[in-house]
């Protein structure tokens, strides 16, 4: 029961910190007009999340 906890924590926490991610390759793009490192910063950081929960699914 107790790792289910932890799973489902960090499975928020990473998506928590994905979306502030995603916000500041939003702000690359739109403010400082630098297109490719927005779009590396959200694809890299998607690609992370997205493995680590894969991960954390199979354990």
């Amino acid at each position: 029961m107790q790792a289910i906890i932890y799973d489902f924590l960090f499975i928020i926490t990473s998506l928590f910190i994905l979306f502030k991610v995603i916000g500041y390759g939003i702000y690359e793009i739109k403010e400082m007009k630098n297109k490719v490192g927005g779009i590396t910063v959200i694809t890299f950081s998607t690609l992370v999340v997205i493995f680590f929960i894969i991960m954390i699914i199979l354990k």
